[in-house]
């Protein structure tokens, strides 16, 4: 956020810094799409990913993957049964899923600069919690925006806009992490500079509503990104680091 003095701009310190989770910190979006694809493939259908993408970033009751598949197979599932097998998968890949390249970092640089972390998120908070401290690194986080902290999601901003006023920081002085266009476009809707970090299921999709572009926050380091969000001109194009 530039401040105009006495003719002259001056861009402000960034104060904060707001991660997405599923498929930012972590990625068990990935891990989600395999089981399902799986899962569909033993119904004998198959889930289409531009079927998929549009409930990425998004709460669970968005899309109904049970309903869908019921439709595609032409009969009643036992939802009951496969859900709690869809469950085990689950905690089979994600138990040992590691933290997204260069995210331990920023955290450790963030603390360093003084800069306050959140996270919003559309999963629910036990979900993004139980993660966080089997991690270790809830402590990093000074607020946790989940679904059930606000009435409307992502793409609404509501939930960047929950955790800004939690953190005490202004939208042009926090920069956002996401991995989806829904993500991408609660965080611009709130007015926060966002950096797009696709995952190999995201990197496909339309992310150029994203501010800048960078495959990985191990490419970029934390303190060239604030200098680069910091300049009243970054926001005119989408570049890719």
């Amino acid at each position: 956020m530039p401040v105009l003095l006495f003719g002259i701009s001056f861009a402000m310190p960034i104060q904060a810094l707001i991660f997405d989770f599923d498929g930012m910190i972590l990625d068990t979006e990935t891990t989600e799409w395999q089981i399902w694809q799986a899962i569909y493939a033993e119904h004998g259908c198959h889930l289409e990913l531009s079927v998929w993408s549009q409930h990425i970033g998004r709460t669970n009751d968005f899309f109904d993957p049970y309903l869908h598949l019921e439709k595609l197979s032409g009969r009643r599932i036992h939802r009951e049964s496969l859900r709690e097998e869809k469950r085990r998968r689950v905690r089979e890949l994600n138990v040992n899923l590691e933290l997204r390249p260069g995210v331990q970092t920023y955290l450790r640089d963030a603390l360093r600069l003084g800069l306050r972390v959140g996270i919003a998120s559309s999963s629910a908070s036990a979900w993004v919690c139980g993660h966080l401290e089997r991690m270790g690194i809830i402590g990093r986080f000074s607020c946790i925006t989940c679904a059930e902290h606000t009435t409307a999601h992502k793409p609404d901003p509501a939930p960047y806009l929950a955790t800004l006023e939690c953190l005490g920081a202004a939208p042009g002085l926090a920069i956002a992490f996401e991995d989806s266009p829904t993500g991408i476009a609660a965080a611009t809707a709130a007015g926060i500079f966002c950096v797009a970090v696709p995952n190999p299921l995201t990197r496909n999709l339309d992310l150029s509503a994203a501010d800048l572009r960078i495959e990985s926050l191990a490419a970029l380091p934390l303190e060239i990104l604030l200098a680069h969000a910091q300049r009243p001109s970054s926001v005119a194009d989408q570049p890719t680091i």
